[in-house]
C-alpha cells in the first residue's frame, strides 16, 4: 500500500449541481486512465468496492435484475439514488456519477466523492492508498480544503446551506 500521507487531492473540479425544486443532484465527472471494463469491474464487484467506495455491497452490482443491499461506511447518506455512466475515452474512461443529496451536504458530498475517485484511480493503477470514507475522510487534511473549494464552486456557504 502506498503511504496515504503522500497523497494530496487536486483542486475541486469536474462537478456541478442540478436543482429541480427541492431535489438536488450532484454530478461528478472524472477521467480515468483505465479502460471501461476495468472501471466497471471496480464499480460492480463487492470486493473491489471495499477498496475505494463509500459503501459495501452484499452482491454484484453488475447483474441486471438482482437485488443488492448497499451499506454506507461510517455514515448514512439517507438512501438517495445514484447512477453511473462510463464512456470510452481513448484508452481510458470518462466516469460520471449522478447522486441525489441533501442540499445541506452537497459540498461535503462532492469532497468525499472526489477523494473516493482518487482512491479508485490509485487502486486501478496498482498503487492503492486505502479506502478513505466517512468520518475518516473528514479528518483527512485535504478534505476540508476540498469542502471549501466545492462550496465556493457551487456558490453555497461553507456549511452547505444555500446563500
Amino acid at each position: 500500500m502506498t503511504d496515504r500521507a503522500q497523497y494530496t487531492p487536486g483542486p475541486a473540479g469536474g462537478a456541478q449541481v442540478l436543482k429541480d425544486g427541492e431535489k438536488w443532484t450532484l454530478v461528478l465527472v472524472r477521467e480515468l486512465r483505465h479502460p471501461p471494463a476495468k472501471v466497471w469491474q471496480a464499480l460492480t464487484d463487492p470486493v473491489e468496492l471495499r477498496e475505494w467506495a463509500p459503501f459495501d455491497a452484499d452482491g454484484s452490482l453488475g447483474t441486471v435484475g438482482t437485488r443488492v443491499k448497499l451499506t454506507t461506511v461510517g455514515y448514512n447518506w439517507g438512501g438517495f439514488d445514484m447512477r453511473w455512466q462510463l464512456e470510452a475515452l481513448g484508452d481510458g474512461t470518462r466516469l460520471t456519477l449522478w447522486t441525489n443529496i441533501d442540499r445541506r451536504f452537497i459540498a461535503m458530498g462532492a469532497a468525499g466523492w472526489h477523494i473516493c475517485f482518487d482512491v479508485l484511480d490509485r487502486w486501478l493503477s496498482g498503487t492503492p492508498i486505502g479506502r478513505t470514507v466517512g468520518p475518516d475522510a473528514m479528518k483527512f487534511g485535504g478534505f476540508q480544503r476540498l469542502h471549501a473549494e466545492y462550496a465556493k464552486l457551487f456558490g453555497i456557504e461553507r456549511k452547505g446551506n444555500p446563500q
